[in-house]
Formats: C-alpha cells, sequence, structure tokens
C-alpha cells in the first residue's frame, strides 16, 4: 500500500523536472543565429562595421569669449584666452637704420645760459642772470620758447645747439645787450623711449645729445628679467610697425645691441608665444591715446556683459542637455543586459566615442560574480538586412581572454548575455522542486 504514493511522487518529479525550471542559453541555429568564438582576428572584422556615436550639443564645447564691437571703440581687441603655443622658429624682423641728426631742441627741454660774473655789460641782463649766481635755467614752453626778462620770448623749438645760440646772439645783440655768454641743455624731456614688460623696472628713458642704443635703454629699466631666454625677444614698436629682436640673437650679435632707437620708440620684452600680449599692449597705448577714459571703461562693461549673456546661454543649454538626459527625452543608442548579471539593465552607449565589450560588463549591471558562468558570455548582434543573429562567444574562464573584451567595440541594440553555473541551474531546480515533491507526497499520503 506504501509503494503507490512513492512511486506517483517520482512520476510527479521526473514529469515536472522538464516544467519546474527553464533557464536561458543561446542555441545556434542553421537559419538565424550562429556562434563564433571570439578571437583577436574575429574582433577585428567585427570592429569594421560603421558606427556614428551621438554626438554631444556644441554647446559644451563654445566658450564665451566670442569678440565684439565695442561701443564708441570700433573693433575691440581680440581677447587672449587661448591656448599659447610655443614656436619653432623665432623670426628676426630689424628696424630700418636711421640717423636723426643733431639734437634738436624740444618743448619740455631745460635750456642753461651761462655769463661772465663780473664786468663788462654783462651786468645789464638784469632778469637773465639770478643774483649772485651766473648760471640760469628756462624751460622751452608749449609754444617752444623761452622767456627771457628785458630780452623777451626766443624761439628755440626744433633748433639745434648751434642755431639756438645764433638765434639768442641775435636777440641779445637786438636789446643792446652784450652777447657773451654759453647755453647748454640742463634737462632732456622733449625726445624719450619706453621699456616695459620683462624688465628690471619699467620706465622712461631721454634721449641726449649722444645716441641712445639698445643695450644701454635696457640696462636704465634695470635690464632683462626673465628666466625663460629660449623663447623671449625684444619687441620694438616704432611709427605703427612692429619690430622684433629674439633674446638669442641679441646676446650673440654686438651689433644687434647697439641698435639705435629714436624718439617715440616703445621697446616690449616678452615671450614669443605671448606675442598676442604684446600687441594688446601696444594697440591699449593706441586706443588710450585716441579715446577717452569714459569711453574705454563704457566698452569694457559692454563687452563684459556680452560674455556673462554667452555664458549664461551656454549654461542653460548645457543643463537643458542634462535635464533631458536625466527624463529619458534625447534619442540615445543602448546595449541590452540579461542573463547572469547583477541586474538586467540598458547600457548606454557613450556621447562622442565608441564603447567596448569590457565597459558594459565592468558598468553597474555588469558580472553576477557567484552565479555566472564566465566561460559562457555572449554578445548577439542582428543584421538590419538579413534578420540573422550572430552571438559571439567569450570564453572568460582564461582571465587572459578578457583582452578581447577590451577590443571588442559595442554597437546600438546589441544584448549581452551571460549563461549561468550548472550548479547554480540546479540550486534553482531544486528550490522549485523539494516544495512541490513534499506538497504532492503529503497528499499522497493522506489520501
Amino acid at each position: 500500500m506504501l509503494k503507490w504514493p512513492l512511486c506517483a511522487a517520482l512520476a510527479l518529479f521526473m514529469s515536472g523536472c522538464g516544467v519546474a525550471y527553464v533557464s536561458s542559453e543561446v542555441v545556434a541555429d542553421r537559419d538565424n543565429l550562429r556562434i563564433v568564438p571570439l578571437t583577436a582576428e574575429v574582433v577585428q572584422i567585427a570592429n569594421q562595421s560603421t558606427y556614428q556615436p551621438k554626438q554631444v550639443p556644441n554647446a559644451f564645447f563654445q566658450g564665451a569669449d566670442v569678440p565684439s564691437a565695442g561701443r564708441a571703440l570700433g573693433a575691440t581687441p581680440q581677447p587672449v584666452l587661448t591656448e599659447q603655443q610655443r614656436p619653432t622658429v623665432m623670426q628676426t624682423r630689424l628696424p630700418p637704420v636711421a640717423d636723426p641728426g643733431p639734437y634738436r631742441i624740444g618743448v619740455g627741454d631745460v635750456i642753461l645760459l651761462a655769463a661772465k660774473s663780473s664786468g663788462g655789460t654783462i651786468e645789464e641782463l638784469t632778469g637773465l642772470l639770478a643774483a649772485q649766481n651766473t648760471r640760469q635755467g628756462y624751460t622751452v614752453q608749449d609754444d617752444g620758447a623761452i622767456a627771457v626778462p628785458d630780452v623777451g620770448r626766443i624761439p628755440l623749438a626744433n633748433l639745434t645747439l648751434e642755431e639756438a645760440e645764433a638765434q639768442l646772439f641775435q636777440s641779445l645783440v637786438e636789446n643792446r645787450i652784450e652777447p657773451t655768454f654759453s647755453l647748454e641743455i640742463a634737462e632732456f624731456n622733449s625726445k624719450r623711449v619706453s621699456l616695459g614688460g620683462a624688465v628690471g623696472q619699467p620706465a622712461i628713458v631721454p634721449i641726449a645729445l649722444t645716441p641712445l642704443f639698445l643695450d644701454e635703454a635696457l640696462t636704465r629699466a634695470g635690464g632683462i628679467a626673465t628666466p625663460d631666454l629660449d623663447f623671449v625677444s625684444i619687441r620694438i614698436y616704432r611709427a605703427g610697425s612692429l619690430f622684433q629682436i629674439p633674446l638669442s640673437a641679441y646676446f650673440s650679435s654686438p651689433s644687434l645691441q647697439k641698435t639705435r632707437l629714436l624718439a617715440g620708440d616703445s621697446v616690449f620684452v616678452g615671450a614669443e608665444f605671448e606675442l598676442e600680449k604684446a600687441q594688446a599692449y601696444f594697440e591699449e597705448q593706441v586706443v588710450l591715446a585716441q579715446l577717452g577714459q569714459q569711453a574705454g571703461t563704457l566698452a569694457l562693461a559692454e563687452l563684459n556683459a556680452e560674455i556673462h549673456l554667452r555664458r549664461a546661454v551656454l549654461v542653460e543649454k548645457r543643463e537643458n542637455f542634462q535635464a533631458l538626459i536625466a527624463l529619458d527625452a534625447i534619442d540615445r543608442d543602448f546595449v541590452y543586459l540579461t542573463g547572469e548579471v547583477a541586474k538586467p539593465t540598458r547600457f548606454a552607449l557613450p556621447f562622442g566615442r565608441s564603447a567596448t565589450l569590457a565597459d558594459a560588463l565592468y558598468a553597474d549591471g555588469g558580472f553576477g560574480n557567484e552565479t555566472a558562468n564566465p566561460s559562457q558570455i555572449y554578445l548577439l548582434r542582428g543584421s538590419t538586412t538579413t534578420g540573422a543573429v550572430t552571438a559571439w562567444h567569450l570564453n572568460a574562464r582564461n582571465v587572459a581572454n578578457l583582452i578581447l573584451a577590451t577590443q571588442m567595440q559595442l554597437r546600438p541594440n546589441d544584448i549581452i548575455f551571460i549563461a549561468e553555473q550548472p550548479i547554480t541551474r540546479w540550486n534553482r531546480l531544486m528550490r522549485q522542486i523539494v516544495p512541490s515533491l513534499i506538497t504532492s507526497g503529503t497528499a499522497l499520503a493522506t489520501n
């Protein structure tokens, strides 16, 4: 009487084995599915399929440093915001050789007159010489003349010392004053050269009776002060033209050190790869000379406001794109992971580049270490024309084969499947069968 319930339970167990648990697997089909072992040669062939990754919007690559037309300034200087590249060759552009001739007196120069201290009619120069003093200085005023009491205004601007002595001699004779005197320039203020940039101390150097050479002017400015001697050059801005002497050529050539400077020259010492800054420096001097400070301030404010607006627009576009990504409202390419993975999920292919099988396997939904069978990893890809499916089989039981996973590129709608361990299949089967056996056995025993 007890054999029948036991036989019935075993029959129920055997019949239920086929339906109690069904696991997924990749089965080759002669017509629609073919399984191909994943090798280095197969990876190269598979990666030849064309694929254009989705691109990040241009707003993520643009900057707010867009040049704009300044108010009341015309074209504003180009912003120095781009990366500076060191040049391979520095060009030498020398200023033309110039000889301005003998020094000519200019506005601001101080002229010193010296006369005999006693005797003769020189005492009649009551206004020319100070009391108890035989030397008196006079500044050339803005009309180009000096004012001598009892003599009047004597024009000396644009005259050499010899011509000035003749002019003063004539004026004294006309005023019946004994023309016994000597003339010299006490202060040179009308002709100057400015030096800036990588020098010890930016300075304004006057030009005197003797020529002013480049080495002397740099010495008066404290010398060249920069640790980067390979890419530094000396630039001379003269009458709207920019000339350049590389520092290496300057030190090796005495003739370049004796380059003669002229009145109004601007000398700037700086790195060649910062040429834009040097040009901006000179352009700024020209702009400030032509325009008032107020116009420059307003133009700068307008430029800053435009940059802020452009930056705000770019930030808004980027935030909108990121919000659409979060809402899944952007057309994206996905790869799907199933089987023995940590969590069945979809892996979003990145923007602007290709992803590999390893990227997806080691993402959040990758390997299930305890249950997955590393020797049964498949990448399934369907053909859009024939409908056939290719399953590339990766046997990662040999860890060295994971190198292939880092080389195998993914394509949209690929499916990554990882089969289960045999013991995992058995455990799951038993979890479903054992409760059924107990229940069935109890029912049969009761009957």
